[in-house]
C-alpha cells in the first residue's frame, strides 16, 4: 500500500509540474540550462518540448534537468552485428537498438558497447553513421541499477562526449515503471540516462 501512495504522490507531482508549465510565458525555441557532469558544467540545449517549457518555470523545478543520473557499475557488455536494409535490433546488456526497416541503404557492421561506468550508458560505432531520413533508429537504456532512478522525474536520453559531457538532451519517452528511458537517434555515438 505504501509503494502505491508513493507513486501516486510520484504521478501527481509529475501532473502538477507539467500543469505549471504549461501556464508559463516563455521562449518557444530551445532553451540552455546549465548541466553539470563530473567537476565541470556544460551548457546544454534541451532538444524536447517538456524540457523547454520546464526551462520556463525556473525556481519550480530547481535543477530538475541537471546532469547524467548516478548508477551501480555494471558489468562491461560488447557486441556486433551486421544489419542491413531490413533493420534488426541490437542488445548490449541492459540496452537496444532498434533500427527500423530502410534506416540502412546497404549492410552495415554495428557495435554496440556498454562501458562499466557510474552512469547508464551505450556507444555504437562506427562513429557518425547517419540513418536515411524518417527511419531513425530508437535507443533505449535501462537505468534499473541506478538507485535514484525512480526518485528523478523526466530522465532523458542524453548525446554525451567521450568524457561523457552533455552535448545534449534528446527527446525522450521516460517509463518510469520498467526503469527504461527510450529516444530517436540521428547518428552514432555515445548516449546516456540523464535527468
Amino acid at each position: 500500500m505504501t509503494s502505491r501512495r508513493l507513486l501516486r504522490g510520484l504521478f501527481l507531482g509529475a501532473a502538477l509540474l507539467l500543469t505549471a508549465s504549461c501556464g508559463a510565458d516563455g521562449p518557444t525555441s530551445p532553451t540552455k540550462a546549465p548541466v553539470a557532469v563530473g567537476s565541470s558544467t556544460q551548457p546544454v540545449a534541451s532538444n524536447d518540448l517538456v524540457g523547454g517549457l520546464l526551462g520556463g518555470v525556473g525556481g519550480l523545478t530547481g535543477g530538475l534537468l541537471k546532469g547524467l543520473l548516478s548508477c551501480t557499475p555494471q558489468p562491461y557488455a560488447s557486441t556486433t552485428q551486421t544489419i542491413g536494409v531490413a533493420g534488426g535490433i541490437i542488445r548490449v546488456g541492459r540496452h537496444s537498438l532498434v533500427i527500423p526497416p530502410g534506416a540502412l541503404s546497404a549492410p552495415v557492421e554495428i557495435r554496440a558497447e556498454s562501458p562499466s561506468d557510474e552512469v547508464s550508458s551505450v556507444r555504437f560505432s562506427p562513429e557518425g553513421l547517419q540513418f536515411n531520413k524518417g527511419h531513425s533508429p530508437v535507443v533505449t537504456l535501462d537505468y534499473s541499477s541506478c538507485p535514484a532512478g525512480r526518485l528523478q522525474l523526466l530522465k532523458h536520453v542524453a548525446y554525451t562526449t567521450e568524457r561523457l559531457q552533455i552535448l545534449s538532451l534528446l527527446a525522450s519517452l521516460d517509463n518510469l515503471l520498467l526503469m527504461k528511458v527510450s529516444a530517436p537517434i540521428e547518428h552514432f555515438s555515445r548516449y546516456a540516462v540523464a535527468w
